[in-house]
């Protein structure tokens, strides 16, 4: 009888070590995912502004765009780059320009 108590001491010990240990796996992997989630989280985050500022910067090309296909914005290169204006106007220029 002593034998056989001892060989389920001893099974029941190896049972609740096994267990032990893959509570302890899971709790450290559980760990490591929730880090991770967090990490993918404020990666999302980046992602998302990035994005937003990118939508931004493709309508203002798009409004430039626009207005470079317009009269006005020829009209102002020319007086800008070239100095054209048109005969009738006055230009008028602040002292020490030439």
């Amino acid at each position: 009888m002593r034998a056989s108590r001892r060989k389920s001491k001893s099974g029941l010990i190896l049972v609740l070590l096994v267990v032990l240990v893959v509570i302890a796996v899971s709790s450290l992997k559980a760990m490591s995912l929730h880090e991770k989630s967090e990490e993918l989280a404020v990666t999302e985050r980046q992602l998302e502004t990035q994005i937003e500022n990118a939508k931004e910067k493709a309508a203002e090309l798009e409004n430039r765009e626009k207005y470079m296909q317009t009269k006005r914005y020829v009209e102002d290169e020319a007086k800008n780059k070239l100095g054209l204006v048109y005969p009738d106007e006055i230009v008028i220029r602040p002292s020490g320009e030439k």
